[in-house]
């Protein structure tokens, strides 16, 4: 059988047009035509004035915090239901992270708890150097409630927007909020370039910062002279060619998307125990993953039950992320709740939900659920429907 993917990269005529355009340029080294272009486009497209393309989501996450000045002995707030990237790009500047629990709702970070914390810091006069907040699985946080507290407190708002482009918060895009905003192209997202990432911010004065320091921060000079230790992040000609033919067609990906939760939620919704995540009250989701959480005592069967009954089907599916704070590699941090991100991690699943997944392949992943379902209704046990 051929195998369905959680989110494979959707490219087709128009990224091969763009891509043999900077090869045969002669292009091939970072930077380069459509570096500027990309980079120019893509700010245009979430209206925000200044980009920066970069090699990943990850390097622009750990650039905005080194550009913000955030650096040894300084504390971070970020999302504990979140990618690895998040909390490693905290510590690659020296600084700890520290995480807030998730929203039931809408499953990014909860304004109360994050309010509980700052407030709580406040007192004992150890602000944190920055807040990062995560729009999760396309999903934007509540950031009139966040950027009121960050305000409020003087702290420095990141927006996480790795696996957000297309969505929306009120009118705007993701992305627009925050002193920058860190976005990624690796190859499951949205749109791909591969491997790369994108910093964005309202701020020229952030951007040539980070930009210095992407690229190894050399100082103006005939030479190679470096008064400061920096990095090489920065995109590749090539790189940069397909993602501005993927770009182009930006919105016809987040339709399909969202059009294949729609369905998955039509077909579903009827199971018992199954619920979604959908699009919060304030926002538009780009519907990245589609992700699910089964109640295992009304559907019969767990989330881990499901995934395995569909990888022997040759479908891939996902956990939810394991919660930061449940990593041992982050084990000692504080976490401020963390009941809310454990239940979904517990409970919930991704679903192959890529812009290409064929209506044919989308009915094999729901038929497959169904089955757990008729099975578990059956009084199998959970190790037989697994292997069933």
């Amino acid at each position: 059988m051929t195998r369905i993917f959680l989110s494979p990269p959707d490219v087709g005529p128009l990224e091969r047009r763009f891509l043999l355009d900077a090869f045969d340029s002669n292009w091939i080294a970072p930077l380069g035509p459509h570096v500027d272009a990309f980079e120019r486009e893509f700010a245009a497209s979430i209206d925000v004035p200044f980009a920066l393309a970069l090699s990943s989501g990850t390097a622009a996450l750990h650039l905005s915090l080194a550009a913000l000045g955030v650096g040894p002995g300084d504390h971070v707030l970020t999302s504990t239901l979140t990618f690895a990237a998040t909390a490693n790009a905290v510590t690659y500047v020296g600084a700890t992270p520290a995480f807030i629990d998730a929203s039931p709702g809408t499953w990014t970070m909860d304004p109360d708890a994050l309010e509980e914390e700052l407030t709580a810091r406040a007192a004992e006069g150890r602000l944190p150097a920055a807040v990062v907040a995560v729009d999760l699985y396309g999903q934007c946080c509540d950031y009139a409630r966040i950027a009121t507290l960050c305000d409020r407190y003087s702290v420095p708002l990141v927006e996480d927007a790795a696996e957000a482009l297309g969505a929306s918060y009120g009118d705007r895009r993701a992305g627009a909020f925050g002193r920058c905003a860190a976005f990624s192209f690796n190859g499951n997202k949205i749109i791909t370039t591969s491997g790369g990432g994108m910093l964005v911010s309202h701020s020229r004065t952030l951007i040539d910062r980070a930009r210095h320091l992407a690229t190894q921060a050399r100082d103006a000079a005939p030479h190679y002279e470096h008064s400061e230790i920096g990095f090489n992040y920065r995109l590749s000609n090539l790189l940069a060619a397909i993602g501005r033919a993927q770009l182009t067609t930006l919105e016809d990906k987040v339709a399909r998307r969202r059009a294949i939760r729609q369905k998955y939620e039509a077909e579903l919704r009827h199971l018992p125990g199954i619920g979604f995540l959908t699009d919060a009250p304030y926002g538009l989701s780009n519907a990245w993953l589609t992700c699910i959480t089964i109640d295992r005592t009304a559907f019969g069967a767990s989330s881990e039950t499901v995934r395995r009954h569909l990888q022997d089907k040759n479908i891939e599916s996902r956990p939810v992320w394991k919660p930061m704070h449940l990593q041992p590699a982050f084990r000692q941090c504080h976490v401020r709740g963390g009941a809310v991100a454990a239940r979904l991690f517990a409970t919930g699943l991704c679903l192959p939900s890529g812009s290409g997944l064929s209506a044919a392949d989308q009915a094999s992943v729901i038929a497959g659920i169904e089955e757990v379902s008729r099975l578990a209704a059956r009084g199998c046990p959970e190790r037989s429907v697994a292997r069933a």
